[in-house]
């Protein structure tokens, strides 16, 4: 599969930022099948205000 570089607007910030055909050739071996809805500062910054990790909630009560 040929993969080329492609322009997409990120969904946060609105900025056009460039998917390269390096980036699309390491998502598809990862098995990803969507492409990114944000630039590389957006994703930083969703990853980095939720903790770095999935968003799970942990409660120290126990019941």
């Amino acid at each position: 599969m040929s993969f080329e570089d492609k322009s997409i607007q990120c969904s946060d910030c609105g900025t056009t930022f460039t998917f390269t055909s390096g980036e699309q050739e390491f998502f598809a071996s990862k098995g990803f099948t969507n492409e990114p809805k944000r630039c590389v500062e957006c994703r930083r910054a969703k990853k980095q205000q939720s903790g770095g990790s999935a968003n799970y909630s942990f409660s120290n009560s126990r019941n």
